[in-house]
């Protein structure tokens, strides 16, 4: 499988269908960007669950300036979408099982509805945890005995970045699951919440633009985090580290 190391995380640059479901176990897989580089330097549980990730996928496609201009590599996308799709289509051609994990009970009635249509053959199940900061241990308990009562063979989480990635990371190895994919706005996207990005946007490498366009207020969040990344891209150019 090829991988590349940059900026303090391994990137997997492959092809999906690499990557095991029947013969893994606890396996979680996490996305990068921008976005997220810069989130992490600031939240150390953070920055840990996405380094103790067993996968991570580009997710934000500018994260793979990194990889070109310090390493002369561009990186393979496999963003979030990408993940689901291809999860998905691999589930109903095996007859598998999935869980959602997070957001509404509407939301997770619409995703169950709408794939019970696209992917016939997937036994699906769900659960929409309490909408607070951090959950107690409790909270934790209930959510790993619903998702283990049904085993799947994978579990979406839909939680919003941090969020998902830090409970994934505290909890996979308590998880009866074979791949654990934190996908965050997949969850809305899906269910037709919010509108899905063409194709177009994506071959452009311009979903982000596409995704503020919807929900502007993402400049506010996201911006901040992208420049520590560029802060931290223009450091490693001379050779001073930063991460």
């Amino acid at each position: 499988m090829k991988t590349i190391k940059v900026l303090g995380y391994t990137v997997f640059s492959d092809d999906l269908s690499l990557i095991s479901i029947e013969d893994s176990k606890s396996v979680d897989i996490n996305t990068i960007s921008p976005n997220s580089y810069g989130l992490a330097t600031k939240d150390e549980a953070f920055k840990t669950a996405l380094k103790t990730s067993n996968y991570i996928v580009l997710d934000g496609v500018y994260f793979a300036l990194a990889s070109i201009l310090l390493k002369g590599k561009n990186m393979r996308r496999n963003q979030g979408p990408d993940v689901f799709k291809h999860f998905m289509k691999r589930l109903n051609e095996s007859n598998g099982k999935a869980f959602f994990l997070g957001s509404t009970e509407d939301t997770l009635r619409k995703i169950k509805d709408r794939a019970s249509l696209e992917y016939p053959n997937i036994t699906i199940e769900s659960f929409s945890p309490p909408f607070i900061p951090a959950f107690t241990e409790e909270d934790d308990a209930r959510m790993i005995e619903k998702i283990n009562n049904v085993q799947p063979n994978i579990l979406f989480v839909g939680m919003t970045c941090p969020k998902q990635e830090k409970w994934a990371s505290k909890n996979k190895n308590h998880v009866n699951a074979n791949l654990i994919c934190s996908i965050g706005a997949v969850f809305d996207w899906y269910a037709g919440n919010q509108p899905e990005i063409s194709q177009f946007w994506w071959k452009l490498r311009l979903g982000w633009v596409k995704r503020i366009i919807d929900r502007p207020e993402l400049i506010k969040r996201n911006i901040p985090n992208a420049l520590i990344f560029l802060k931290h891209l223009f450091f490693a150019l001379f050779g001073i580290k930063k991460y």
